[in-house]
């Protein structure tokens, strides 16, 4: 089989055993066996268990990159460029219930789950503030454009989170409106 079927089987049978147990109580044995491959195996692919987790984490929940800006920011247009980014961004695509299940329960116990939500956010909001600064044709100032990236990247989130838990959808169109009219044009100086 192939090598990276073989990674792929051991990251699923990890997902699914950390979701299950939780990281600390469950040894890598498992792991290989859950996968049906050799214990040395799981440690070439992932010298320590804490890789695992992390590999998990980036690979299925990975930080954005600026490019995902390219062709759907509209100068002059700031609400449809959000809603355009967030239609790109899919967070709510990110739908396994065992990745969920296991940030849950890691986030308390491991700070590199911790570390790896809050760069999850802090590139969100900093790829909003990128897409404000494209989409607005004035200068916004860096606070308010800092406050309106991290209300927009909030209902983002709840919106995600509320899709997979079948709850009620926050209105992300709204908040893009409300944040557009956040950092609206500036207003003639009076004289």
């Amino acid at each position: 089989m192939a090598a990276p079927d073989r990674r792929t089987r051991i990251l699923d049978a990890a997902e699914g055993l950390f979701a299950a147990d939780g990281f600390d109580a469950t040894p890598t044995a498992r792991v290989a066996e859950a996968a049906d491959v050799p214990k040395g195996l799981v440690f070439y692919y992932f010298p320590r268990k804490i890789d695992l987790l992390l590999t998990l984490l980036q690979e299925r929940l990975p930080t954005p990159t600026p490019d995902i800006l390219a062709g759907v920011i509209r100068r002059g247009d700031p609400a449809g460029s959000l809603l355009a980014m967030h239609r790109r961004l899919g967070l709510e695509d990110h739908d396994s219930l065992m990745l969920r299940t296991v940030i849950f329960r890691e986030s308390g116990t491991h700070p590199e789950v911790r570390s790896h939500l809050r760069q999850l956010r802090r590139s969100l909001v900093e790829l909003t503030e990128a897409a404000l600064d494209q989409a607005v044709e004035w200068t916004v100032a860096r606070t308010l454009r800092r406050q309106a990236a991290e209300t927009f990247v909030s209902v983002m989130l709840d919106h995600a989170n509320a899709h997979r838990a079948g709850g009620a959808l926050p209105d992300v169109s709204g908040a893009a409106a409300v944040v557009a009219l956040a950092v609206g044009a500036p207003r003639p100086a009076s004289g």
